[in-house]
């Protein structure tokens, strides 16, 4: 099956185990979109049904030019105001301080160089937009963050490059980024995998 084996199968597989348990969580970060907007990481377009009319343009950047088909198959005639764009989130060809809100939902965990993307995140970010995310990252308890930094190099091969045992929370405030809001806590579902960030933050 080649490239679909290698890249595709492994980020659907990813999204279909964790689909049903995230609309509550989608449905909260994603209202909260106004303006322009850039989905980092929209995949086959999962958020798209949740955004609200403060939205007047979406820009989704994926690696993947697959999953943007997708999206474009499913989407492309509903939302008029889509841009879709195959490029890496390390390297946002938009121009600086350009976009009103950024949207990441389960996609800091796969970043290869996430310290750079969030970097290039703050930098078409405007000064009074917003990042909004729901990730799961570092848990708290050193007994699961164990088991994270276990399984880890195995989940990565299984789930398109997911890391289990990132802290959202800190690599967020080092690029940059002033926290607004966050709640953490578990959803349901083994530990290693269930740890939850949710909020908004602004450039600093």
């Amino acid at each position: 099956m080649g490239y679909y084996a290698d890249h595709i199968l492994p980020r659907l597989i990813h999204v279909s185990m964790r689909q049903a348990r995230h609309s509550s969580y989608r449905s909260r970060v994603i209202s909260n979109a106004t303006g322009r907007v850039l989905e980092v990481g929209i995949g086959s377009g999962l958020n798209l049904p949740f955004y609200g009319n403060d939205v007047r343009e979406i820009i989704g950047i994926d690696s993947s030019s697959k999953l943007l088909d997708l999206t474009r198959e499913y989407h492309g005639r509903t939302f008029m105001n889509l841009q879709l764009i195959e490029a890496s989130a390390e390297a946002i060809p938009i121009d600086d301080r350009s976009i009103d809100t950024i949207v990441t939902t389960w996609t800091l965990c796969s970043i290869p160089a996430i310290d750079r993307a969030l970097q290039e995140m703050h930098r078409v970010l405007k000064p009074s937009g917003r990042l909004l995310f729901a990730e799961h990252g570092r848990a708290p308890e050193p007994r699961v963050r164990w088991w994270q930094d276990h399984i880890t190099p195995m989940w990565k091969r299984l789930a398109g490059g997911c890391h289990l045992n990132r802290p959202i929370e800190d690599i967020i405030r080092r690029a940059g980024f002033r926290i607004e809001h966050l709640d953490r806590g578990y959803m349901r579902g083994p530990k290693p995998m269930a740890f939850m960030y949710e909020g908004s933050a602004r450039p600093e």
